[in-house]
């Protein structure tokens, strides 16, 4: 079965990226519809250049600003990007091949990962295997704020893997790392106490050297050199910070 694809995509302040995001699905996409959190930069006249179907909302959520976005596809059929990745050309053309004769309810594709300017192969970083094309009327997105993934309503869903990679520029300096760690991990110790999870003082201190050690030996970062010594040490700071946090959400709990 012929199908047509809806690339949907959810923005803020995303005028370092966006263009080359939009650019790799060229050929592929019959409708680019991108959700925006009211950007102040250029992403919005970035996104008119490239005849987008552009729409704005206020962020409230990673999954639910991603559902939402889900809502303005004009076709079932959606591939879902995030504003800093873009298509491989072995991925474009699995995704041409796909469209031409649908025989799947969902479709995984690998995530490749640039840091600081390098590709990373280890640190437990590649393959990243990611659901991000599937029939939304058959699975939405969920998960834990802000770690989002797409869920199918039936486990036995057909999926199919594609080749090729998506490609994702995730940090360009270690401030931009560091600043996503604190952002996600506000977010995530949230999600996760409200979940019922709870840290000791073991926990705390434990987790962030069992971090370290899996991702720099067990998932071989020492491979990647000084980038991925670099990767599993802030892993393993994310991991305490996010600890750290939940514990303050007990602590501030418990004086009520």
């Amino acid at each position: 079965m012929k199908i047509k694809l809806s690339v949907v995509i959810i923005t803020f302040n995303e005028e370092r990226n966006i263009e080359r995001c939009l650019s790799s699905v060229r050929g592929i996409a019959d409708e680019i519809v991108v959700l925006d959190s009211y950007s102040t930069d250029r992403t919005p006249d970035i996104c008119a250049a490239y005849g987008v179907k552009f729409f704005q909302h206020p962020f409230d959520g990673h999954i639910e600003q991603k559902n939402r976005a889900l809502t303005y596809a004009g076709f079932p059929y959606v591939l879902s990007l995030d504003a800093d990745e873009a298509l491989d050309d072995s991925l474009k053309q699995a995704i041409r091949a796909i469209k031409q004769n649908w025989a799947a309810d969902a479709c995984t594709m690998n995530r490749l990962t640039n840091y600081c300017g390098q590709w990373i192969y280890h640190c437990g970083w590649y393959p990243d295997r990611k659901l991000r094309l599937w029939d939304i009327r058959k699975g939405r997105w969920g998960g834990t704020n802000p770690h989002d993934k797409v869920i199918m309503d039936n486990p036995a869903t057909k999926t199919i893997h594609l080749k090729g990679n998506i490609l994702h520029y995730s940090y360009y300096t270690l401030d931009d790392h560091y600043r996503q760690v604190e952002y996600f991990t506000n977010i995530l110790s949230k999600a996760q106490y409200e979940e019922g999870k709870r840290a000791s003082l073991p926990i705390l201190y434990i987790s962030p050297v069992v971090k370290f050690l899996r991702d720099y030996f067990l998932k071989l970062g020492i491979l990647d050199g000084k980038a991925g010594f670099t990767i599993s040490r802030i892993s393993a700071w994310a991991t305490y910070l996010k600890y750290k946090k939940i514990r303050l959400l007990q602590s501030s709990k418990s004086a009520q």
